[in-house]
């Protein structure tokens, strides 16, 4: 028992060194949403949205989200219709028994830009885009890793050999990656006059995808903080009435 105590007081202090490199070596963006009051900034979720238009739906799908969730980004009844209308629904069969095309409605998932996975496999190589509806839960601080990713294409090192079809990421597991950088300056014009630097694009993007990940998140948030405050006047309450109930006792 003695010599496991030993043990575990001097690598103790080597694993919190090791854990504190390793979260160390992504650097940390600043959110909006982050912290126990953080709200997404609606503007940010917006400029994202058209970033993800312009630029990630000609590979990624998002399948969970609705055109209709958009209102809760600030969007009015009728800039979710033409932004849907925009988008073509294989839709049927009809009273012939045939299957039509027809313009994506609010009521409408998100639409993909590949009919199956084999479509998307061979229009990129083999690589299949993975689906951006909860892509920021899919890896520990996700919205961190998607930003460094996002900002992370670089010439490779002297020496460094690139695999067929492969990108210099600096920041990914294996400094590989199958998807050609997304993103550079100027590569989405905003509407409001916001600079469009990489880094910008970037953050605003990654704001829409935590956004569409956890459109709850604020209300949860907003919970949380009345159910500590109950408890809090709760607690205070019993105190007070087993203070009063027990103050004759010796």
């Amino acid at each position: 028992m003695r010599i496991l105590l030993i043990a575990i007081i001097f690598l103790l202090p080597n694993y919190n060194l090791l854990a504190e490199n390793s979260n160390s070596s992504k650097p940390k963006h600043k959110w909006s949403f982050s912290g126990f009051t953080g709200t997404f900034d609606r503007a940010s979720v917006q400029r994202g949205l058209k970033v993800y238009r312009e630029v990630c739906s000609g590979c990624h799908s998002m399948k969970l989200l609705y055109y209709r969730d958009l209102i809760d980004i600030g969007f009015s009844k009728e800039q979710v219709k033409a932004i849907a209308a925009d988008y073509t629904i294989i839709d049927g069969p009809n009273d012939e028994g045939e299957m039509f095309e027809r313009p994506a409605r609010p009521s409408d998932r998100f639409v993909s830009p590949f009919a199956n996975e084999q479509e998307a496999r061979v229009s990129n190589n083999g690589a299949y885009p993975p689906d951006l509806s909860v892509i920021t839960k899919a890896r520990k601080n996700g919205v961190d890793y998607l930003y460094n990713l996002l900002l992370g294409y670089k010439e490779p090192p002297e020496g460094f050999e690139i695999g067929e079809g492969m990108y210099y990421n600096k920041w990914i597991e294996g400094n590989q990656i199958a998807m050609a950088p997304p993103l550079d300056e100027g590569y989405v014009d905003y509407d409001d006059g916001t600079e469009n630097t990489l880094p910008q694009l970037a953050e605003d993007v990654v704001t829409f995808l935590a956004w569409s990940a956890e459109p709850e998140l604020e209300i949860r948030k907003k919970i949380g903080i009345k159910v500590i405050l109950f408890f809090i006047i709760f607690g205070i309450i019993i105190y007070l009435i087993k203070q009063r109930l027990w103050r004759d006792v010796n």
